[in-house]
């Protein structure tokens, strides 16, 4: 029985790593597989899913319009939907996600941020947690040691900032995994 997967965690967790690596182990046991990224995500080329330890692969782009079911089922042999930077589609993708695991009984790996630097839901990943069979965390660390939860977004100085558009692309140069209690902190010795 197919299930709709949600795999967060915070900036540097492994998430695209992981879901290039959950590809590949489903392409050697001769599975077909659709990697698929929402068109918001042009960091490291509009078609390409790339890991920062250097794992890459071309990937079907998403425009906010499409409809991912009418897509899919373009690709009637796919055995699997991978698809990262999850946060990012629409609520109604992550319906149209939903209706092609329950109707095409294919399996969906949805990876990606569940919150953003001001620790609010991102509506795709709100609707991902409202919806999945399976939510599991990838977790990462904090230079404290404790688990990191919160995308902190840093400027050039290092700075915690709380005000902005809730999209900011970037990678180790704007974010920063943290968890609460250091992020709290900080922003409170910056006031």
């Amino acid at each position: 029985m197919a299930k709709l997967y949600f795999k967060y965690g915070a900036m540097g967790s492994s998430k695209s790593a992981q879901a290039l690596i959950t590809k590949f182990n489903y392409e050697e046991q001769g599975m077909s597989v659709w990697l698929i990224k929402p068109s918001i995500d042009t960091r490291d080329g509009q078609e390409i899913v790339k890991s920062r330890i250097g794992l890459k692969q071309f990937a079907d782009v998403i425009l906010p319009d499409d409809d991912i079911k009418l897509r899919y089922e373009k690709f009637d042999s796919k055995d699997v939907i991978i698809a990262d930077e999850s946060q990012f589609f629409t609520p109604e993708q992550i319906d149209q996600l939903r209706d092609v695991v329950d109707e095409y009984d294919v399996p969906v790996l949805c990876f990606g941020l569940r919150t953003d630097f001001q620790t609010k839901f991102f509506p795709g990943a709100r609707r991902l947690m409202e919806l999945a069979d399976s939510i599991t965390e990838i977790k990462t660390v904090c230079t404290c040691g404790r688990k990191a939860t919160v995308n902190a977004r840093i400027d050039e100085n290092g700075n915690i900032i709380t005000e902005g558009e809730q999209v900011l692309l970037g990678g180790n140069d704007r974010y920063v995994a943290m968890c609460h209690k250091c992020w709290s902190n900080k922003i409170k010795l910056q006031k």
